[in-house]
């Protein structure tokens, strides 16, 4: 079942086997400009939903998974969505278990070597290993019933205008360890994708967290408010994480990297959060402030209240 990936061989999945150009390039579609990871490309309809575009997948519709944590979690997670397996030989030992899942699906999956590998992964941190895979669907958040994943776990993400994909990519690295379920993605030009960068990022964590969309993150955080406590978190004037009070699992509203959260995306929230710190440095990046953040509101009360009194007080 090893392929030769330069060949045009369009499988019963629907995709033309083609080289893919490099992550960032314009061809890609998976660039960091404002339009996001797909600017500037219409997706075709589908015929089935779930199912291929008519004329089969593009290159730039697929995802490319590099390094062993996220090509794991993709097997892990969604085994059937891999259409093409590519390891180099410093990998060929981690590769034997899925290599396996790939030869009963009846899919290609061959080792490669460190150039050729660049070339197929549009980067040189690949990992060793990278799994071409049908992209992943990411569905718009109706009013509700919600799905089950997003009400699972103590803290539910929303990115609003986060723009750079490895701040999308820590931050679900982040809520995925510390055990969240779902992640929100807002409407905002500004937000990024899911993408190449994303996902590696991520170290499997997207594969791990329900994510959906939402056109107006103030709208849906009034919809969100009768099973969620809505919490933006801002740089200054925000309670500290254990004086939220805890009778609901929060929805946590994280800005943009530069500009913050809209005013109305914060009028809509019912509480602030701001992270106290030493007053040395204005900010922390927002990934690292998701990770605190989420690990802070996800504890106990009891447990939150004991581990803010053990900490000094920030000076003034």
């Amino acid at each position: 079942m090893r392929g030769d990936f330069e060949r045009d061989e369009r499988g019963p999945e629907g995709w033309a086997e083609r080289r893919l150009p490099p992550e960032g390039s314009h061809a890609s579609g998976r660039g960091y400009g404002p339009g996001g990871p797909a600017a500037g490309l219409t997706p075709r309809p589908r015929p089935n939903p779930g199912g291929p575009p008519e004329g089969g997948w593009r290159d730039s519709d697929l995802d490319r998974l590099c390094g062993p944590a996220a090509v794991t979690a993709a097997f892990a997670v969604r085994p059937d969505a891999v259409l093409r397996l590519f390891y180099t030989e410093t990998r060929k030992r981690e590769a034997g278990p899925v290599c396996a899942i790939m030869a009963k699906n009846r899919r290609p999956y061959r080792e490669v070597s460190p150039e050729e590998m660049i070339r197929i992964a549009g980067t040189e941190h690949h990992g060793g290993i990278c799994a071409i895979a049908v992209p992943r669907a990411v569905p718009e958040l109706g009013a509700g019933p919600f799905p089950p994943a997003l009400l699972a776990a103590p803290v539910l993400p929303l990115l609003d205008g986060i723009g750079n994909p490895h701040n999308l990519g820590a931050i679900a690295r982040s809520a995925a360890f510390f055990g969240c379920t779902g992640m929100l993605l807002s409407g905002d030009p500004r937000q990024a994708g899911l993408s190449d960068a994303a996902y590696r990022t991520a170290e499997g964590g997207l594969e791990h967290l329900a994510l959906m969309k939402l056109a107006n993150p103030a709208i849906a955080l009034r919809a969100l408010a009768p099973k969620f406590t809505t919490v933006a978190a801002v740089a200054a004037g925000g309670m500290a994480p254990a004086d939220l009070p805890r009778n609901k699992p929060f929805v946590l509203v994280l800005g943009n990297e530069e500009r913050g959260l809209p005013g109305l995306t914060i009028a809509a929230c019912a509480h602030r959060v701001t992270l106290p710190g030493s007053g040395h440095v204005q900010s922390l990046n927002v990934s690292v402030a998701a990770a605190v953040l989420i690990h802070a509101m996800g504890m106990p009360k009891a447990e939150a209240a004991a581990k803010a009194e053990a900490s000094p007080t920030p000076p003034a």
